[in-house]
């Protein structure tokens, strides 16, 4: 009686293949979180964590330098007052006057 498994001489180079497509997916599934959900959680430590420095607020930016001593305190007011007219003119519709 013949059969297949006579002929047979092992799994063959294919065999790779399996390990080859798990490492695939974890590679997308790591690349996937890194896009999305970590990037989303690095952006509120601040200035340290890239995507974080660039969406600091000015007025958080300016608070820190006054904090830190980069600036006085009729400095620190003065663009305050500045900062607040201008985030004031944007709430305002953004429409032609």
């Amino acid at each position: 009686m013949y059969t297949q498994l006579a002929d047979w001489y092992g799994p063959g180079p294919w065999i790779l293949l399996i390990p080859l497509a798990w490492i695939a997916v974890v590679v997308l599934v790591i690349a996937l979180l890194r896009r999305t959900v970590w990037r989303r959680r690095a952006c509120g430590f601040g200035a340290g964590f890239g995507a974080g420095a660039a969406a600091e607020h000015p007025l958080a930016v300016l608070g820190r330098r006054y904090a830190e001593g980069e600036i006085d305190a009729e400095e620190y007011r003065a663009k305050r007052a500045v900062l607040s007219e201008s985030s004031k003119g944007d709430a305002g519709g953004g429409g032609a006057r």
